[in-house]
């Protein structure tokens, strides 16, 4: 019945998608203006609604490039409780900046970290605190087309693919399927460490990659837990009961992971970037008390212990064994070094057409 009742939506989506195809139009044609700034600007988005692992390919990028350039990230610090241009600073929390700057700037303390939500008045705010920056991060960018990258990566999960999916609401598609062609590089992200070149041929053929893109294909890695409030690593038995906490968009490759090594694993799901309580903490220990065994410990994303530290004293306080999954992206096929020649290859372009063109 609910699938039936779900076609009603389509027409929404045909709406939705025709008022975006005239914005895209309107940018495309030049009636509506895109900005460009003479540094390297490469933006990492997606065209759906979520769960494609982009904060990982984000983070990826940092470790790529922070040890070369001066970088700094942009994001619009969604569900945030302040607004404007902010900088990240040592006493900011998640609640100023929103989940994932937040975990870029806990992670990589030494850049730039901001947020904004109108991104082309945040850049040269940006560069006026910190001139020193030679490179910027758009973070879930692909559809705020006020700014134009210099690189644009689109990210589409491997289990939905875009060239399988719909304009929301029917669907999770932000903008029509042909958004794709705006992307440099497109990367299939969450595939199967063993996906054969076989299959990832299908996938070529399907998505059909313009001759000016590049088609990547990633998975994910997923390291050792550790302690929410110590940092410390975490050892847990195989007979352990596990309860996974987390309000993230997609939380299935996080639960096969540790179906995976543990037999007794239970998820608690919340919604995507969602503010923990003292009531949600209650439901926790409750949770976590009816599983079977003596030893058992809470795992939860690093997006979702950003949130979680705004009540480290009462999990401190209720001894909730919070253990922190970290998780990183790996290029599958060896294309890493190909993916790392892309990138540096662009930025050190991009440098080079500005001193060309400052003279």
């Amino acid at each position: 019945m609910w699938q039936y009742l779900n076609y009603l939506l389509y027409p929404f989506s045909l709406l939705y998608g025709l008022v975006l195809w005239i914005r895209n139009r309107l940018y495309d044609n030049g009636v509506l203006t895109s900005v460009e700034f003479d540094l390297p600007v490469i933006a990492v988005g997606n065209l759906s609604v979520g769960g494609t692992g982009k904060t990982p390919h984000v983070e990826y990028l940092i470790r790529l490039l922070k040890g070369h350039y001066n970088i700094a990230t942009l994001s619009r610090g969604y569900n945030r409780r302040t607004k404007g241009f902010l900088l990240a600073k040592a006493d900011t929390t998640a609640a100023d900046i929103g989940d994932e700057p937040m975990q870029f700037h806990q992670k990589f303390p030494t850049i730039t970290v901001c947020v904004g939500e109108e991104r082309m008045l945040a850049v040269p705010e940006l560069l006026g605190e910190r001139p020193e920056t030679q490179l910027i991060l758009l973070d879930d960018a692909f559809q705020h087309r006020s700014i134009k990258p210099g690189l644009n990566l689109m990210v589409t999960d491997h289990s939905r693919l875009f060239t399988r999916d719909h304009v929301v609401p029917f669907g999770r598609l932000r903008e029509g399927r042909k958004g794709y062609h705006r992307a440099n590089g497109i990367i299939v992200s969450k595939c199967p460490p063993d996906l054969s070149k076989a299959e990832q041929d299908k996938l070529r053929a399907e998505i059909q990659p313009l001759p000016h893109q590049r088609l990547f294909f990633t998975t994910l890695r997923y390291g050792q837990p550790v302690d929410m409030l110590t940092n410390e690593r975490a050892e847990i038995p195989a007979e352990a009961g596990i309860l996974v906490v987390c309000g993230i968009a997609r939380p299935e490759p996080l639960v096969q992971h540790l179906l995976q090594r543990y037999k007794n694993v239970h998820l608690l799901s919340f919604p995507d970037h969602y503010y923990y309580t003292q009531k949600d903490l209650d439901k926790i220990k409750l949770e976590l008390d009816q599983l079977d065994g003596d030893q058992k410990c809470i795992i939860t994303t690093e997006k979702d212990a950003v949130r979680l530290h705004l009540l480290h004293e009462r999990i401190s306080h209720m001894q909730l064994p919070f253990k922190v999954m970290p998780v990183e992206v790996a290029f599958l096929s060896g294309e890493e070094e190909s993916f790392n020649s892309f990138i540096f290859e662009y930025v050190a372009n991009s440098m080079l057409a500005a001193e060309n063109e400052a003279g």
